[in-house]
């Protein structure tokens, strides 16, 4: 997220926003959740399931973790990266 009000900064809310309505709310059966603890209930779990499990179009449809672990074994011993090779 960069600066107050870039229209880039809400074109990355949108999209996530559009993931978790689509991977959350539209998969109950009603449509919507039953009631405030079934929401709360579900949003930590597909935000767990967000930045741990699920596969990320940037991070060559890696896991983030799978990606952090390329990230590290590419970094030189110096502190610097080399170039990433994400193939599955």
């Amino acid at each position: 997220m960069g600066r107050v009000g870039s229209c880039f900064d809400n074109a990355a809310a949108e999209s996530l926003f559009a993931a978790y309505k689509r991977e959350t709310v539209t998969m109950t059966e009603r449509g919507r959740f039953a009631d405030e603890a079934e929401a709360r209930r579900e949003t930590f779990r597909w935000i767990a399931f967000y930045n741990h499990r699920r596969r990320h179009r940037r991070a060559g449809m890696l896991p983030p973790a799978n990606y952090e672990q390329h990230r590290r074994q590419a970094q030189r011993p110096d502190g610097t990266a080399t170039l990433i090779s994400i193939a599955a």
